[in-house]
């Protein structure tokens, strides 16, 4: 009797379902807490990165579907911190985001960005994310492309653009973010 309910036991464990690819929603869930890392941009001229420091805080709405992202990155003594707060909700359709972004001195930014999930998507700490966005980059028409991959406690973002206004149909790196979580 014992052999059986050992049997039976460990044969309920091996045949345990493997965790499930997760939604956009899990997915965008899962970044709330707080991070730190480096914002990094690319100087074309030394053919290298060069990075800030950055403390990210992303926080729920409450909601389910909206996030409350904030970012503080020193840039310098002439600067000094710099505080990027987005605010951003899922649509009803699950597979488009419109956010607003807030930085002293600017104008506020709005843009909606339709989603994907690809690739190697596995579980709620380990998916990759497309986002694709009409908008602007230096102050030119752009297409953008933030991919946002997370690998358990890390999460990097590369931000491409590919201008609209030239005839050429090419993405160029434009900066990155590369981020350890630090608090649930």
């Amino acid at each position: 009797m014992r052999l059986t309910q050992a049997f039976v036991a460990t044969a309920f464990v091996v045949a345990a379902p493997a965790a499930a690819e997760p939604s956009l929603a899990e997915a965008r869930q899962s970044l709330v807490g707080r991070w730190q890392g480096k914002l990094e941009y690319r100087d074309y001229q030394a053919d290298r990165w060069f990075g800030l420091p950055v403390i990210v805080e992303v926080r729920d709405g409450g909601d389910g579907v909206t996030l409350i992202r904030t970012a503080d990155y020193d840039d310098g003594p002439s600067t000094g911190t710099v505080r990027i707060t987005t605010v951003s909700m899922l649509a009803p359709n699950g597979t488009e985001e419109t956010s607003a972004t807030f930085r002293k001195g600017r104008a506020v930014e709005t843009a909606t960005a339709k989603l994907a999930l690809v690739g190697s998507s596995k579980d709620r700490e380990n998916w990759t994310l497309i986002e694709t966005i009409a908008g602007k980059d230096d102050d030119r028409p752009a297409t953008i492309r933030l991919t946002t991959t997370r690998t358990g406690k890390k999460v990097v973002t590369l931000k491409e653009v590919d201008f609209q206004d030239d005839s050429k149909a090419e993405w160029l790196v434009r900066n990155r973010t590369m981020i350890l979580r630090v608090e649930p």
